[in-house]
């Protein structure tokens, strides 16, 4: 599957709640977000709109690898 190529550092957190992240803190345009599922994970994601598609790639291939799935496997969860 495809990595969607629009879309915004807010519609990401906002689909990642699924995973169970939240948004611990915001410092200017980026925001932090953690999960407490499968042990502690943090993640910095921009307030872009639209994310990059290289930026998209790492921030997904790091959170797959925290859930230990294949970033494959990821984007059809949160995307399908």
């Amino acid at each position: 599957m495809r990595l969607p190529r629009d879309l915004t550092g807010d519609e990401l957190a906002r689909v990642l709640r699924g995973l169970g992240y939240q948004i611990t803190r915001q410092q200017g345009s980026h925001m932090r977000l953690t999960t407490m599922e499968s042990g502690e994970h943090h993640v910095t994601i921009p307030r872009h709109d639209p994310l990059r598609v290289g930026t998209l790639s790492g921030i997904l291939g790091d959170i797959a690898s925290h859930f230990g799935m294949t970033r494959e496997q990821l984007i059809s969860r949160l995307f399908s």
